[in-house]
């Protein structure tokens, strides 16, 4: 098939430290060229594909200063795909509900991915407004507050076999978070179990402009009064194996609706076990007792440490293999594809069907 992978121009493809999104569709483009498809992946000027680029600007927006609007070349991006639609046997975005309007009105089958939070109710209506649209969710979970939009199915993530390992040898000595410095994914609750298991802390994780102020005010306090707290800052794919292999759990303590959290299959991918709260897409990933533990507060997140050093990592990768592989997402999106562009009824079931 021509498939036409359309990615946020926030991040390069894949991003050069934090981004999930853009580093799914990374993931996702590379499989599918390796399944033989012709792929063209509309992105940042500085992304990196086996595919066909289509650049839609210089960089990443991110980390270009003179860019104040990061509306424009969005919609610039949209009217291109648009104009080149007919290309492609299917446009496949991963813009929320950007494109919906727009392409409603061309022939080519396309679909979304929705790779962020759903329980906003302004959000609905647009929905709603858009029910035809084939929409692709990331978790079961985040479907919850739009039961009736028109799924077409689950999908969860998938990292590539051999990105992340396992490495032999490393004691672990600590434990780890990794993510972004931000009220729900509560780097403060890592902190106080770190604290209160008497172990030290490293946190790997990016602070975007909208969180600087709660970065300042509510977590530098808590770094400079944590002796055991190291705060290392973004990571890379290519250091996070190192990172998380010398990580007893890695903690995910968040306080929202995750729509999948791919960190936690980061961690399975390394062996290493995830001690989560029970939000969201958690319950789907993490199978409690075997690759983790799914808790309610801090006092179990706190119990769970121990008994994480008691977990097979041989086990935990395993798992990873078998259900959180990029080339098990690719083909999962390949059988999608080709309902839609065969015109075939598309409601199926959802991942835990």
């Amino acid at each position: 098939m021509k498939i036409a992978q359309i990615a946020p121009l926030t991040e390069a493809v894949p991003p050069k430290g934090y981004g999930g999104t853009e580093r799914i569709v990374s993931f996702l483009t590379e499989e599918l060229v390796g399944l033989g498809h012709d792929v063209t992946l509309f992105a940042s000027g500085d992304s990196v594909t086996s595919a066909r680029l289509a650049p839609m600007c210089p960089q990443a927006l991110r980390l270009a200063p003179d860019v104040r609007d990061a509306l424009a070349p969005h919609f610039m991006m949209m009217e291109t795909v648009f104009r080149r639609a007919h290309e492609f046997d299917v446009l496949h975005f991963h813009l929320d509900y950007w494109p919906f309007s727009l392409f409603s009105r061309q022939a080519t089958p396309f679909l979304t991915t929705l790779h962020g939070r759903l329980d906003l109710p302004e959000l609905w209506p647009l929905y709603e407004t858009h029910a035809n649209v084939p929409l692709i969710s990331i978790s079961d979970a985040q479907r919850a507050p739009m039961p009736n939009a028109n799924w077409a199915r689950t999908i969860h993530h998938g990292l590539p076999g051999n990105l992340l390992t396992p490495i032999e040898g490393v004691q672990p000595s600590y434990l780890g978070f990794i993510g972004r410095i931000c009220p729900e994914k509560r780097v403060d609750r890592a902190i106080e179990i770190a604290e209160r298991c008497g172990l030290p802390l490293k946190i790997a994780a990016k602070i975007d402009r909208v969180d600087r102020d709660y970065y300042e005010q509510q977590i530098r306090p808590l770094l400079a009064r944590s002796p055991h707290v190291e705060f290392i800052g973004e990571i890379s794919d290519s250091e996070k194996a190192t990172f998380l292999a010398g990580a007893q759990a890695l903690l995910f303590p968040i306080d929202w609706p995750e729509p999948f959290g791919l960190v936690m299959i980061e961690a399975m991918a390394c062996g290493v076990p995830v001690i989560a709260f029970g939000h969201g897409s958690v319950p789907e990933v993490i199978e409690d007792g075997r690759t983790g533990f799914i808790v309610d507060d801090v006092g179990g997140a706190v119990h769970a440490v121990d008994r994480a050093l008691h977990l097979s990592r041989d086990d935990v990768r395993r798992r990873f293999e078998e259900r959180f592989t990029a080339r098990r997402m690719a083909e999962d999106h390949v059988a999608l594809y080709t309902q839609l562009v065969h015109g075939r009824r598309i409601r199926i079931p959802a991942a835990a069907e």
